[in-house]
């Protein structure tokens, strides 16, 4: 058995509301980790060619889904729907961080469609 080991470096994204790195990405899926400063959110949004998987890693994530909002600890996931808007927010002191897999034909960063932005992006 012949075993690879593959390294590389992760870019890290910044953002107003705090940070991305892209961990992996082939045909169909991409794996992000994202961090959320404390206070900060991210725009409410929706997607028209991607679903979304969520799973919490650290700290206490504020999670909008359509009309509900609920709170996701380390360990716990939410599944967002293609077309399905949603907010990640970090209402703690503390970081919070999660994993999302994205799952679709086209993973581009350009199919966001923002509803409300706290930062005045389109």
């Amino acid at each position: 058995m012949q075993t690879t080991l593959r390294t590389e470096t992760i870019e890290r994204t910044l953002r107003p509301w705090g940070w991305y790195e892209t961990i992996s990405e082939v045909p169909g899926n991409k794996i992000k980790r994202i961090g959320v400063h404390p206070g900060q959110q991210l725009s409410l949004q929706k997607h028209h060619q991607r679903a979304e998987h969520w799973v919490v890693t650290e700290g206490i994530a504020r999670v909008t889904l359509d009309d509900r909002q609920f709170d996701l600890r380390p360990g716990e996931y939410c599944d967002i729907a293609i077309g399905q808007v949603h907010r990640l927010a970090n209402l703690t002191d503390g970081p919070v961080e999660i994993v999302e897999v994205q799952f679709g034909s086209y993973l581009g960063e350009d199919d966001i469609v923002r509803l409300q932005d706290d930062y005045g992006r389109n």
